[in-house]
């Protein structure tokens, strides 16, 4: 088989975060954020980070090639960065991961 067949067959993971933050921190905690996906390596496929308009609230998506690479990537810079964010929530945000079924990327022509 073809090496771009088997990279077809592969599927990303995304790990997904929503939750609201204290008023006026959500350009602390994006800083904090964005710091700790820098220090992802192995497995790290790209990051999203969405704010929901005039709020405080937000959804973090991070996309892995396997959910253990996560896990790999939590270092002692990745734990610090954590625990000066936790604080900035409102309560803990829902957490979850979910397999990418479908990926269209929006360069391509129809």
């Amino acid at each position: 088989m073809s090496k771009e067949f088997l990279d077809f067959l592969k599927h990303k993971y995304a790990y997904v975060a929503v939750g609201e933050f204290q008023p006026g921190k959500f350009s602390e905690a994006q800083r904090l954020y964005e710091k700790a996906v820098s220090t992802y390596k192995d497995g790290f496929q790209g990051a999203f980070l969405l704010q929901k308009p005039g709020t405080d609230e937000g959804i973090a998506v991070i996309m892995w090639e396997k959910i253990e690479d996560m896990e790999a990537n939590q270092n002692e810079i990745y734990q610090e960065i954590m625990e000066k964010m936790t604080p900035l929530f409102v309560k803990p945000p829902k957490t979850d991961f979910y397999e990418v079924c479908s990926e269209i990327d929006g360069s391509s022509e129809q």
